[in-house]
């Protein structure tokens, strides 16, 4: 009887979990979007609007993320190891125990971005640290504290 009445009750709204491995999403918009556990392997987002995505625990191996707003996005316990940031806008992104192995962030806006416990390359530190600044608006984190810096 119990397993019945739990199988009549609504569903909570789940995340859009989906695979745009090797697509071409140039200039997509995501913006606000519930992507949780996602797949963009390979994919070129270049020109995206992620802005306030979650998009915790996505694959973004490889992919390209040049001049993307990516303000707020979400991507806690994500894989964006070798993805390119290039000029893109990480903003008050939250990049918690991401793995960001091999990633290029050549002129991107990392102001209140949380790096915490980020798995990161020790060159890839250094460069975001000339550049950090700022205070996570969700967590409150120091971006220089959260990369570690000094």
């Amino acid at each position: 009887m119990a397993i019945a009445c739990f199988l009549t009750l609504p569903l909570p709204a789940q995340a859009e979990t989906l695979s745009f491995s090797h697509a071409q999403l140039k200039n997509r918009d995501f913006s606000g979007r519930n992507l949780v556990g996602s797949g963009f392997a390979n994919a070129n987002m270049e020109g995206a609007n992620f802005e306030n995505a979650d998009v915790r625990g996505a694959v973004f191996s490889a992919s390209i993320l040049r001049k993307a707003n990516l303000k707020g996005t979400d991507f806690s316990g994500g894989l964006l190891d070798q993805a390119d940031f290039a000029k893109a806008d990480l903003s008050n992104a939250l990049l918690v125990e991401t793995i960001l192995l091999r990633s290029t962030f050549d002129f991107v806006n990392i102001d209140g971005a949380d790096f915490t416990d980020a798995i990161m390359d020790g060159a890839q530190r250094k460069w975001l640290c000339s550049k950090a600044k700022g205070t996570n608006a969700k967590t409150g984190i120091n971006t220089r504290e959260s990369l570690e810096c000094d």
